[in-house]
């Protein structure tokens, strides 16, 4: 799969803290044997993000964009909206599982309002900005990820598994 990371952060996009969430999805997508094809570091600003999101999916043509950061309740948190913006179709499981997923750790996890969704053949995932949160998420969907692509490349082996043996 290539992936491409794009964290949402004010203060990481000026330099006045490290891109830890980022990091951490990218040592995780490495030691899945994933291919980082684009990473950056931008503010959160809604017209930066579409751009992002829409070029790293019609010019770079990246299976999946994992975004991490501005999903939250803070008036610059506006990820879900510029991903909104952009997709095609909606993947709602996906937000669901993660958010079910971390409600187990956290009440916070109800104050996410990250989303999923799709663009051409490109998949968008909305992670939290936290690296802890971000990580944790990542590993709820990772599972399903690769035929998730296989589906949007539809590819002819894909729906081989969704159907019982004999029938």
């Amino acid at each position: 799969m290539r992936i491409g990371i794009l964290t949402i952060s004010d203060r990481s996009s000026r330099g006045e803290r490290p891109d830890t969430s980022g990091s951490e999805l990218a040592r995780y997508a490495a030691s899945s044997g994933w291919e980082i094809a684009q990473t950056a570091v931008i503010p959160d600003e809604k017209g930066r993000i579409q751009a992002a999101l829409v070029a790293w999916s019609d010019r770079d043509s990246l299976d999946v964009i994992l975004t991490t950061g501005g999903t939250g309740f803070s008036p610059r948190d506006v990820t879900p909206e510029a991903t909104l913006a952009v997709v095609d179709r909606l993947a709602p499981g996906l937000a669901e599982a993660m958010r079910a997923a971390s409600l187990r750790s956290t009440p916070h996890a109800m104050l996410s309002r990250a989303v999923a969704g799709i663009r051409g053949k490109t998949l968008i995932l909305n992670l939290p900005g936290s690296p802890k949160g971000a990580l944790e998420n990542l590993q709820v969907v990772a599972p399903v990820l690769p035929h998730a692509v296989e589906l949007l490349q539809n590819d002819p082996h894909a729906e081989a598994g969704h159907h019982p043996a004999g029938g």
